[in-house]
């Protein structure tokens, strides 16, 4: 196998695909891309049983073949070579042969034949949405997915739903649930659920170039077609947490605040709390103001908020990380807070509309 191909071109894609090798694996060929060269055009794959990336640049290929290179050692030497094109040739020992300006690197590759086939997705219930839209409500979201070890699988997802024209986006830990709703030029019913690691991952391939994303969904597999990337995962099997239930379908207390400030009052509060300890942010509403209070083994902050309460004053514990994560998410410069009294899960929507709604659980205070 031999083939040239522009260095800066190999090295974005190699970028990519190096985000679905294989970490640490008993398989050493899953730490690598599949490279399949042709006349005009060089195929590359990454997959790691889980998730894999799929794309085409174009090359000059004298001599077709398939080889797996490792490729966080292959990133390394396209990250260090200075010429314009590279070329990359192998033998049928798999001695490798990296080529670039002056740089020579001559390094072992693996068989193809020990790569395991990625499986594919029929296009039969596809459907497209804008790329910018699907990046900021999976960033509106994925921070509230499931990230510990023991979670049910289904909670470390997020349950995609199309119906009526709208898309909307849950993901929900236990403690705290995120949802974000959008219109969508999309007449088909579609529910499914998707890691929050693989949909983190596909929407890193979007860039100011992507226009639509191609989504194909089958029984167990997804695939997302973003510029001129193919990206296939897994399907979280199982029903969904029913979220429903645990809303609140009205309020005993309301609050609106501009969200800037109160994400640096909480910020600053916030200050004395240690990553190793779960130390809530006590907050005293009353009809005037917030008052923030924070105490830890390091000391105590207190700042007060000025803000106009509806409903009757009072006092509840809140998670400052989880609170300031919705907020910012919100993306809004000014939201509603919605409580229960201090046992339940406060709601924090838009001011109009039903774009978005965060819910965090309350902290017991000692």
């Amino acid at each position: 196998m031999i083939f040239s191909v522009e260095r800066a071109k190999l090295l974005d894609a190699v970028n990519h695909l190096q985000r679905t090798v294989g970490a640490k694996t008993s398989m050493p060929v899953l730490e690598g891309i599949l490279f399949s060269a042709e006349q005009g055009k060089l195929t590359l794959i990454s997959y790691n049983l889980e998730m894999g990336i799929k794309t085409e640049i174009y090359a000059k290929c004298k001599e077709a073949g398939d080889i797996v290179i490792n490729a966080r050692l292959l990133g390394d030497i396209l990250r260090r070579m200075n010429g314009v094109q590279v070329e990359i040739s192998a033998d049928d020992r798999l001695n490798c042969n990296i080529k670039s300006g002056e740089a020579t690197f001559d390094i072992m590759g693996m068989s193809a034949t020990d790569f395991p086939e990625m499986p594919s997705v029929a296009d039969s219930n596809s459907f497209k949405v804008n790329s910018s839209l699907l990046a900021e409500t999976v960033k509106g979201t994925i921070f509230a997915t499931a990230q510990n070890e023991g979670a049910k699988p289904i909670l470390t997802g997020i349950n995609f739903s199309l119906s009526g024209g709208f898309m909307q986006l849950v993901a929900i830990d236990g403690y705290r649930l995120a949802i974000r709703k959008e219109k969508v030029n999309v007449e088909k019913e579609i529910n499914f659920t998707v890691s929050g690691k693989a949909i983190g991952e596909a929407v890193k391939l979007i860039n100011e170039e992507a226009e639509d994303v191609e989504i194909n969904v089958s029984e167990r597999l997804i695939n997302f077609k973003i510029n001129g990337y193919s990206f296939i995962s897994r399907l979280l099997e199982g029903d969904f947490v029913n979220y429903k239930k645990t809303l609140p379908v009205s309020h005993l207390q309301k609050v609106v605040v501009n969200t800037k400030d109160l994400i640096n009052t909480i910020e600053r509060v916030s200050l004395l709390i240690s990553e190793s300890f779960s130390t809530p942010v006590r907050c005293y509403f009353n009809e005037l103001n917030v008052v923030f209070t924070c105490a830890t083994s390091i000391g105590r902050a207190t700042e007060t908020f000025n803000t106009k309460l509806e409903g009757e004053n009072f006092e509840i514990g809140l998670n400052s990380r989880y609170l300031l994560e919705a907020l910012r998410a919100s993306e809004h410069e000014n939201v509603q807070i919605l409580f229960n009294g201090p046992n339940s899960g406060v709601v924090i929507a838009p001011t109009e509309g039903e774009e978005f709604k965060y819910m965090i659980m309350p902290m017991r205070l000692k």
